[in-house]
């Protein structure tokens, strides 16, 4: 029976997906694999027996990624489960970096007599413009920015996108009037509104600071629905007391960044609905099933996607460096314990790779202690 560790609360139905073969709890101890939203793992130790992380969100800065991959644990994340939530978001985010809303509302809240006529009088502090004809800039095209841009287009905004790293897929579901931009620089120069929809990796950090700031519109409004990180919170600061920008709408606030004019601070609302909650549950449970099922990865962000229709009862996952000559080696290995090899899919990913096999018989423990022993093996995991 596998056993499935859960680190935070995960939505029934994305539990429901685990069959009677499955013990899942949070209870559970020595886990096959973790399910996780939020919960912070950089300082847990795992067992030998933890084979995956389950993700149910894109992001994964709570997990400990390279370190996984060095210990062949493959973590898998829910890109595009939550990307209509995040976006329906940014379109609220676009209207409250145009209007006071939030301080329309504290304010009206504030009034006890003569209501309509304080109203009247006093609303024009908290007036604002309209998006309409606007020009926002979407710096991110995948899952969730390429639908913010296709909103936002549809709302009446000239839309700039830039994404040097797009998928074909990304591409396929962008709108063709979507202006495109060769870099972020030209989406500073050009636009009202920017929307960061980028990972957090060493290379985005700051990537909004003074020196980009200076190259924007004055009176810019930026968006950041993605991670805190991105934005380099003092020089923000400083750009908003100037005037350089209008406001700073955010869904990760900060120490540095609550209580401060000109800043929406959202307590991380972009993933917060029913729907893209059991999105993620379900997706991520998929995921982790036809792992410890079939071996077969998908949606890992420290290996390789790879995939093997099954066809026979034996099967054998090998997580290894990326280094020439492993599938011969590991194929040898096989032929030396006259193990015949009926199919065999590989593929890698930066310095990892993973290779299936399907035989036909058993592989006994001996052989694959005789496997897991060659150089650049971290890995072998035996199928049922």
């Amino acid at each position: 029976m596998a056993k499935i560790q859960l680190l935070n609360k995960i939505s029934p139905i994305g539990l429901a997906q685990f069959g009677a073969n499955y013990e899942v709890g949070d209870a559970v101890t020595a886990p096959d694999a973790i399910l996780v939203r939020s919960a912070a793992m950089h300082d847990m130790t795992f067992g030998p027996e933890l084979k995956a992380i389950g993700r149910a969100g894109a992001g994964v800065n709570n997990i400990p990624v390279e370190s996984c991959a060095n210990q062949g644990i493959v973590v898998f994340n829910t890109p595009g489960a939550n990307a209509n939530g995040v976006k329906e978001l940014a379109i609220a985010a676009l209207m409250l970096a145009s209007r006071d809303i939030v301080g329309g509302i504290q304010w009206a809240s504030t009034l006890t007599t003569d209501v309509a006529k304080s109203v009247e009088k006093g609303k024009s502090a908290y007036a604002g413009c309209e998006i309409a004809g606007k020009t926002l800039g979407v710096i991110g095209l995948g899952a969730i920015g390429g639908m913010v841009a296709n909103a936002a287009k549809s709302l009446g905004m000239n839309v700039v996108g830039c994404d040097p790293y797009i998928t074909i897929d990304g591409a396929w579901h962008l709108s063709r009037t979507i202006q495109k931009a060769a870099s972020y620089d030209e989406v500073f120069e050009q636009c009202d509104y920017i929307t960061l929809h980028v990972p957090a990796t060493p290379q985005t950090k700051d990537m909004i600071n003074k020196d980009t700031i200076a190259k924007m519109k004055d009176g810019v409004r930026i968006l950041n629905l993605s991670r805190a990180d991105l934005v380099n919170i003092t020089d923000l600061k400083e750009a908003l007391a100037s005037g350089k920008v209008a406001s700073y709408v955010t869904d990760f606030p900060t120490e540095e960044s609550i209580n401060v004019k000109g800043i929406v601070a959202i307590p991380h609302l972009g993933a917060s609905t029913e729907e893209s909650e059991d999105n993620c549950a379900v997706m991520a449970a998929n995921e982790i099933i036809d792992f410890l099922e079939n071996g077969n990865i998908k949606n890992s962000v420290n290996y390789p996607n790879v995939r093997l229709e099954r066809t026979s009862d034996h099967r054998v996952v090998i997580l290894h460096k990326n280094i020439p000559n492993m599938i011969s080696h590991i194929t040898d290995s096989l032929g030396k314990q006259n193990i015949n090899i009926e199919n065999l899919v590989n593929a890698s990913k930066g310095d990892f790779a993973c290779t299936i096999a399907e035989t036909n018989s058993d592989i006994t423990d001996a052989i694959l202690a005789s496997i897991s022993s060659m150089e650049g093996i971290i890995r072998v995991i035996k199928i049922a």
